[in-house]
Formats: C-alpha cells, structure tokens, sequence
C-alpha cells in the first residue's frame, strides 16, 4: 500500500505543486497553532525603526560634540581676565629673564634654563586648551604656570646675585 501511494504523489506531483492554500487558510492554521503569539518585541519593522532612530542620535551626539561651542560671555570674560593677567606677567617675565642674562654668563644653571623651557612649553599647552575650551581651571592653571614661571626666575636672580656677593668678597679679601 506504501508503495502505491507513492507512485500515485510521484506520477501526480505537478498536479498537487500548482494548488496552493489561500493566505486566509494560512491565517486560520497559523492562529491554531500552540504556542504561536505575535509579540511586539518580534516584529522586525519595530527592530528596523529602533536602529535608525539609534544610529541617527549617534551621528548628531558625535557631530555636536565635536563643534566648538560658540563662546558666551562668561568665556568671553574669562579670556579677557587672562589676557590681561598674561600680558603684565608675560611682561614681568620678559623683565626677569633679560636681568637674568645681563648677570649670568652663558655656561652658568643650564638646569635653571630646561625648567623654564618646560614650562614655556606647558603654558602653551594650556593656551591652545585656552582657546579650545576656556574654563576657570584651565585659567587657574596657566595663573599657576606663569606664577611658577615668575618664582623660578626670582630664584635665580637670587642665586646670582648671591654668588655676585660671594665672589665680590673674595676678591675683597683677596686684594686685602
């Protein structure tokens, strides 16, 4: 009996493959099926419609992050703060360094001379952040770099002009 059903699907099978269930006997199979719900969560247009919408909000948070903000008047005032308090340092500075190479003969504190460098290069470190992105930290350390610059300079006039001293008496003492 197998085998004569079987040879009755394989000599009939193009009869049996151009009939096809309508969607409404799908339908109806498909509600009667255990276990099969339709979910929110499973629909694929809702996954879709998620995805974009993500991928849109990362693209603008990159993008707006990204551009500068425009400054307002409080960055506008904390810049014109610092740039009065950089002129008159940067003057001072200037000042302490010109003395300092009048007394000092060149090989002299080569030590001394790699500190200011460094700091000079971290002031203009700071500067550039300065412009990028004013904040009163940002403010407040450049304030510290320079009064750490002005610091470093006293001392070494102060070491100079000591051993100015010293060596002005030994030649007093010698010549004695």
């Amino acid at each position: 009996m197998k085998d004569s059903l079987k040879e009755f699907v394989d000599t009939n099978r193009q009869a049996f493959d151009h009939l096809e269930p309508s969607n409404s006997s799908w339908n109806k199979i498909e509600r009667n099926v255990p276990g099969k719900s339709r979910s929110l969560w499973n629909n694929v247009m809702i996954w879709r419609v998620a995805a974009m919408l993500f991928l849109g909000l990362s693209v603008y948070l990159f993008t707006a992050s990204s551009i500068p903000n425009k400054p307002s008047r409080e960055t506008a005032k904390l810049q014109g703060e610092f740039s009065d308090l950089e002129s008159f340092y940067s003057e001072q500075i200037a000042q302490k360094v010109e003395l300092i190479h009048t007394i000092q003969s060149f090989n002299d504190e080569e030590a001394f001379a790699q500190d200011l460098e460094k700091l000079e290069a971290m002031y203009f470190v700071l500067r550039e952040q300065m412009k990028i992105n004013p904040t009163e930290k940002v403010k407040d350390a450049l304030i510290l770099n320079l009064l750490v610059r002005m610091d470093l300079l006293n001392q070494q006039i102060e070491s100079l002009e000591d051993s100015k001293k010293e060596k002005s008496q030994r030649e007093s003492a010698a010549s004695v």
